[in-house]
């Protein structure tokens, strides 16, 4: 969320936890109909992930990925349409980042609490990408772009720098379904 800090300062902490657990609870059910995984809250964030427990091929996992993103988008203009109705004048906004590669996927942490979790470059990578979006921009990588091109309309974005990474990321902001939608549709819809 774009925004939280201020205006977790400006409620009082029932009012923040209701607040939260309702943003919370509304874009999970978007993540289980796109059939994500909910890795974890971190706070105002999810980290969701496609491919496990279950697959249904890399190409429909990247789409119902973007497919989720753009749903949560259209769903937090309501939210925010709603929010300003019950006072709040400068509702939170969203900015997302997707990357598709490998990456290792399990129970970790220690023998007193395991977390089933992603670890890896490709969360790595998702990371930076959310970090160097702006305000409702869903950025995804090269490697998303390549699987969903043909039924996501995306633009071109400045390559983003990032720490520890010899080479800029080549990115795209994700757009909108394109006419081809019954496709989507389909791919979604087997989950």
């Amino acid at each position: 969320i774009v925004n939280f800090t201020s205006i977790s300062e400006k409620m009082d902490p029932d009012e923040l936890g209701s607040f939260l657990n309702f943003y919370l609870t509304t874009m999970s059910e978007l993540v289980l109909r796109y059939g994500g995984t909910i890795d974890k809250f971190i706070g105002d964030a999810v980290m969701v992930f496609f491919g496990d427990p279950e697959s249904r091929g890399e190409q429909n996992d990247a789409l119902a990925c973007v497919c989720m993103a753009l749903a949560m988008g259209e769903t937090m203009e309501t939210l925010k349409n709603r929010w300003m109705a019950n006072g709040i004048s400068n509702p939170p906004s969203l900015r997302m980042g997707i990357h598709s590669g490998i990456c290792k996927v399990g129970n970790f942490g220690t023998e007193n609490r395991l977390e089933y979790t992603a670890l890896g470059k490709a969360v790595n990578l998702a990371s930076h990408l959310e970090a160097a979006a702006k305000v409702n921009e869903i950025v995804i990588s090269q490697s998303t772009y390549n699987l969903v091109k043909h039924l996501v309309h995306c633009t071109p974005r400045e390559p983003i720098k990032m720490k520890g990474f010899a080479n800029s990321l080549t990115a795209y902001s994700a757009i909108k379904i394109t006419e081809n939608n019954h496709l989507v549709t389909n791919a979604v819809s087997q989950r």
